[in-house]
């Protein structure tokens, strides 16, 4: 049996491409566990769009259990495209977990709020001043003499 040079390469691109293709996709989330030593969450990442979410372990009666799982609430779903990643901190008794934008070096904290949703601060990477409440002072009841 003869093959042309430009069947192999053919067939050699082919192979390549669905090759590639397959294993972007088999990399579309990145999964990390929470810092929190007594906590059996993992949080997950969608490493294209940002979009977060968590599951972690619930016990049933009469069962071997249930796998909990907390959809993307505000702050939490799909940001503008990137190249998302997670980062947990070597907080022990932290919950939340880092997400990080590789391309821009921004950060949110996500965490899962209420055991209802996992929610995100606002991503940034700017030093960020945080509003003090201004207190007013009350007036006193009698007016000091002049």
């Amino acid at each position: 049996m003869k093959f042309s040079l430009k069947a192999i390469t053919y067939g050699i691109l082919i192979g390549c491409s669905y090759t590639c293709m397959n294993s972007a996709s088999a990399e579309s989330y990145e999964f990390r566990a929470s810092p929190h030593i007594s906590l059996n969450r993992v949080y997950r990442v969608d490493k294209l769009t940002g979009e977060m979410g968590a599951c972690q372990y619930g016990l049933v009666d009469n069962s071997v259990g249930a796998t909990l799982c907390y959809n993307a609430g505000e702050g939490a779903q799909a940001q503008t495209p990137g190249e998302y990643g997670l980062v947990s901190s070597s907080h022990q008794q932290e919950s939340g977990i880092f997400r990080i934008n590789k391309k821009t070096g921004e950060m949110s904290v996500c965490y899962v709020l209420n055991d209802e949703k996992v929610v995100c601060t606002p991503q940034t990477k700017d030093v960020q001043t945080v509003a003090t409440p201004v207190v007013k002072q009350p007036e006193p009841a009698v007016k000091p003499a002049r």
